[in-house]
């Protein structure tokens, strides 16, 4: 008969550590528990077991007969079980399909270029990748993880963060030939700004007047839907847009844009998080593998 109630390898890996201590108070110390539960542990298996396991005394304790031969099948159950479940860990290798949807400057400079790595790492997962800067419902759309940007709204997610990207501002030198170079946080207004057509959880620009943060909202002329968008239409010379520092790296230095206002930056970044859906505590080798192999090989700076 199964007994559901008891912990029975608990109570084995408790009274062998007490053989093996020589004593209450030392395997008690082991397992952060105090001499009186251990002991009271011990009454409860030899109750149960209806033989008296250890005779006690106040200077050691000794094996009965019956405790002797407990101890030894103990130690090898213990043994045994241990083997099992490494073997089991083991034989969970990662595989299935994965589904992750990524924003697209992360999608496009950072993760889609390490694919090939991945996969000669874990040939068994089968990749399902939506690039776009839509927030997406991961329940509605059966995604196993999302990479998102900025705040996290409150939810019943779990979140893992990647790292913090800093932010800058760029223009592209002929817009700058055609409509000046700003020099300061207030002849921004003088410019075009280029916004974003849909809410996003940073919206405002934000900056560092001499240890005064100033925040400005873009958004006239000219709004997009993502920052791939943002950052094509800068290096077209179509407005001044803010964009993560390695989303425009390449640009900048082939001389497509130019930093602005840099001494009004206010340091820091935008947080980077992968969030996927908490199941009870487990989560599953595909998961595990692809967040830890983001945070081993996705560079934000």
């Amino acid at each position: 008969m199964v007994r559901l109630d008891t912990n029975r390898s608990g109570e084995m890996e408790v009274y062998v550590r007490v053989v093996e201590r020589g004593g209450f108070s030392a395997a008690a110390r082991d397992f952060n528990m105090t001499p009186s539960a251990v002991s009271k542990l011990v009454r409860r298996l030899e109750g149960r077991l209806g033989v008296r396991l250890l005779h006690r005394s106040t200077r050691k304790l000794q094996l009965t007969p019956e405790g002797q031969r407990f101890y030894d099948r103990a130690v090898n159950v213990l043994a045994d079980l241990t083997n099992a479940e490494d073997e089991a860990a083991s034989a969970v290798q990662p595989q299935g399909r994965l589904r992750v949807t990524v924003n697209l400057p992360v999608g496009l400079h950072r993760i889609l270029p390490i694919v090939p790595k991945f996969q000669a790492q874990f040939p068994d997962i089968d990749l399902d990748i939506t690039v776009s800067d839509k927030v997406v419902d991961l329940y509605e759309e059966r995604a196993d993880v999302a990479i998102r940007s900025g705040p996290l709204q409150s939810s019943g997610l779990i979140a893992r963060k990647l790292g913090q990207c800093p932010m800058v501002i760029v223009a592209s030198p002929n817009y700058l030939d055609a409509f000046g170079t700003p020099n300061s946080i207030e002849e921004l207004s003088d410019h075009r700004l280029i916004g974003y057509n849909f809410p996003r959880a940073v919206s405002e620009w934000l900056f560092n007047d001499d240890g005064t943060l100033k925040t400005i909202m873009p958004g006239g002329k000219v709004c997009v839907g993502d920052a791939e968008s943002a950052r094509l239409l800068s290096v077209a010379g179509g407005g001044i847009a803010r964009l993560a520092a390695f989303h425009v790296r390449d640009d900048v230095m082939a001389g497509r844009l130019c930093v602005l206002l840099e001494t009004f930056n206010p340091g820091g970044g935008v947080d980077i998080h992968a969030v996927y859906v908490g199941q009870g505590g487990l989560m599953p080798a595909r998961v595990r593998a692809f967040l830890d192999f983001c945070i081993e090989n996705v560079d934000l700076n």
